[in-house]
């Protein structure tokens, strides 16, 4: 990472990783709020282009977000732009002089990169577009291996592969600040983790959804429905305390058969902790604990910074909460009351829902935020179908598209105020109510004619859902 320093006012460059596009602003906007900055573009920005330009910025602002993004590949200070090199040439030679000096000067050493989105170049036109940067007043020594400063000229030739212009349709010359934490994604991968089941989410999703809660140092993190912990690894990777529960007694205690390939059962040290070990974690884990999320046990006090889950969806996971549709279901006594399972009922989605946002209204702080996934049939979906709670504001709704007629949003919501005592019954008044009862039915959905390109379709990709 480039040496950071009190460097201001000036424009700096982002190159964005071009999978996850609807993730990626609200991303970057959280990160850069946790320094209290606003997300302040300059003109012509366009949310799906690689390359984003942001000004009223210092050095050090960008290289906190780089420190955490997965969804950015680079930052630089933008030295030059255009849409042809003549324009870029113009541009460069407008740029101060005495901002340019403390990295061309005699005794450094330098090395120039060209990177093109959406197009291959051979190693000779590379070349010779480095070249065609010799009236910049460079003193130093070329160093390929271990440079002092990097420079990049990026090129950008659009979206469409199917549509490659001959020439960029803009051009970037920018010096290298930081790299992003893409990296993240492989040495965090389930792949490799000790402890993982059927609905293990992705690591990249997991950094994503930790930095859309501006998860940081010391907060206290939950999940009530924690599965095998996934969330619960990447924000403890940022610092903070986690905890979670879930309704599942095996995937709690790391017991049952084994999601992996060749393993019957799980072995006696396949547990979430485990995993928090694997990654050198383990002194940020409080507990997990068998509980039904339906019925939460906390005392009703503000306790987590962030709570940030994936609700089962009935797809992979039952949808299940502990109680009978009798009359009155009596527990066992003597001794075997220690070991009796409770009997459980349907838990239906809409009802997930207003009790998650119930809970979170009054156990997040001030300023908390709640991260969920919310999975919807794409022809019924429109905006209305989130849920809303007087106390959560809505700040960002994205999509990840998981077949032509599936897809499920990442929610995020923020506390702007304490719980009064009708806030948790305002669904019932709320006109946005009713389509939440299209969720009971999206296992249904899910497995019907809406969806009967399965074979193909939703084999491309893992939907990680519940």
């Amino acid at each position: 990472m480039a040496a950071s320093g009190s460097r201001s006012c000036f424009q700096y460059l982002f190159h964005l990783a071009h999978d996850n596009l609807e993730f990626r602003l609200p991303e970057i906007k959280a990160l850069l709020a946790l320094r209290s900055k606003p997300f302040h573009p300059c003109e012509n920005f366009k949310e799906q282009s690689p390359f984003w330009c942001l000004d009223r910025l210092s050095e050090e602002d960008v290289c906190t977000v780089m420190a955490r993004s997965v969804c950015a590949k680079s930052a630089f200070e933008l030295w030059g732009h255009g849409r042809t090199h003549s324009e870029l040439r113009t541009s460069l030679l407008k740029y101060p002089q005495e901002k340019m000096s403390p990295y061309m000067q005699k005794g450094s050493s330098y090395r120039i990169n060209v990177y093109t989105f959406n197009k291959t170049l051979l190693f000779e036109d590379r070349i010779k577009k480095i070249d065609a940067l010799d009236y910049l007043p460079f003193e130093g020594t070329v160093s390929l291996k271990n440079p002092q400063h990097i420079f990049c000229l990026l090129e950008d030739y659009g979206t469409d592969p199917n549509n490659i212009p001959e020439h960029p349709n803009y051009i970037y010359f920018c010096r290298w600040i930081a790299d992003g934490q893409r990296e993240l994604i492989r040495s965090y991968s389930v792949k490799n983790r000790h402890f993982i089941g059927n609905t293990s989410m992705d690591a990249g999703l997991s950094f994503i959804m930790a930095n859309h809660a501006m998860v940081k140092e010391n907060d206290l993190v939950f999940d009530p429905f924690v599965g095998t912990g996934s969330l619960l690894v990447s924000c403890s990777h940022f610092g903070a305390y986690v905890c979670g529960t879930d309704i599942d007694y095996n995937t709690i205690h790391g017991k049952g058969r084994s999601s992996r390939k060749n393993h019957k059962w799980r072995g006696p040290d396949e547990n979430i902790r485990a995993n928090l070990r694997q990654y050198g974690t383990e002194n940020m884990y409080v507990d997990v604990m068998v509980s039904d999320a339906s019925k939460p046990v906390w005392r009703n006090a503000a306790l987590f910074e962030a709570i940030i889950t994936d609700p089962p969806y009935g797809i992979r996971e039952a949808t299940r909460r502990t109680g009978s549709h009798k009359d009155a279901a009596k527990s066992p006594d003597g001794p075997y009351a220690e070991s009796h399972v409770p009997v459980s009922q349907a838990y239906y989605l809409s009802d997930i829902f207003i009790d998650l946002l119930n809970f979170s209204a009054h156990h997040l702080v001030l300023g908390g935020r709640l991260v969920y996934w919310l999975p919807v049939c794409r022809p019924e979906y429109c905006e209305e179908m989130v849920p809303l709670h007087p106390c959560l504001r809505l700040i960002s709704n994205c999509e990840q598209t998981l077949s032509s007629q599936i897809s499920r949003r990442l929610i995020t919501m923020e506390k702007i105020k304490e719980p009064e005592e009708l806030d948790s019954l305002a669904h019932l008044s709320d006109p946005r109510a009713s389509p939440y009862q299209r969720h009971n039915a999206f296992r249904e959905k899910y497995f019907s004619g809406l969806n009967k390109r399965s074979g193909k379709d939703d084999t491309k990709t893992d939907v990680s859902g519940k």
